[in-house]
C-alpha cells in the first residue's frame, strides 16, 4: 500500500480534528444521585442517621486543588462497638468516591485528616459504618472559587 499525499494529508486532518474534539470535552462529572447511590451502597442499604459523626470541611475553598476536610466520630471504640469505616464522597467530582479510612478498636478514636480536590462547588459528604451496624452521615457544602472570585 502506497501512501500519497493527498491519503497523508486526510489522515492528519482526521487526527487534528479528533485532538480538537477530544479537548473540548470535560469530564463527566458525577451527579448528586449517583453520589447518593455511592452512601447507599456503602452503608448496605441501611438509611444512614445524622450526628455522631462530623466533617469540618470549609465553607469556601480558594483553591480547589486542596481543601482541607477533617472527619471524627463519637464511638467508644471497644472490641463490641467501634468505627469499621468512614468514606468521603463528593457530589460533583468525576467520581463519587473520594476516601475511605478503615479503623479498629486498636485505633483508639475514629478521627482522620486529609485534603481533597473538588472540581467545583458541591457538597461533600462523609458516611460511617460501626461494628454494630449503625450508619451516621453529615454533609456540607464547599464553594469553590476560582481564584478567589466566587464561584
Amino acid at each position: 500500500m502506497t501512501i500519497t499525499r493527498r491519503s497523508m494529508l486526510t489522515l492528519s486532518v482526521g487526527a487534528a480534528i479528533g485532538v480538537v474534539a477530544g479537548v473540548r470535552s470535560g469530564p463527566a462529572l458525577a451527579s448528586a444521585e449517583d453520589a447518593m447511590a455511592k452512601v447507599m451502597e456503602f452503608a448496605g442499604g441501611s438509611e444512614p442517621a445524622t450526628g455522631t459523626i462530623t466533617l469540618d470541611a470549609p465553607e469556601i475553598a480558594e483553591n480547589g486543588n486542596t481543601v482541607p476536610i477533617s472527619v471524627s466520630v463519637e464511638s467508644p471504640m471497644t472490641d463490641g462497638d467501634y468505627v469499621e469505616s468512614v468514606a468521603i464522597f463528593a457530589d460533583g467530582n468525576p467520581s463519587p468516591e473520594v476516601i475511605t479510612f478503615n479503623f479498629t478498636p486498636m485505633s483508639g478514636e475514629a478521627s482522620a485528616t486529609t485534603r481533597m480536590r473538588l472540581a467545583k462547588t458541591q457538597n461533600v459528604i462523609a458516611v460511617a459504618k460501626t461494628s454494630t451496624g449503625q450508619v451516621f452521615m453529615d454533609k456540607k457544602e464547599v464553594k469553590v472559587t476560582i481564584g478567589g472570585c466566587g464561584g
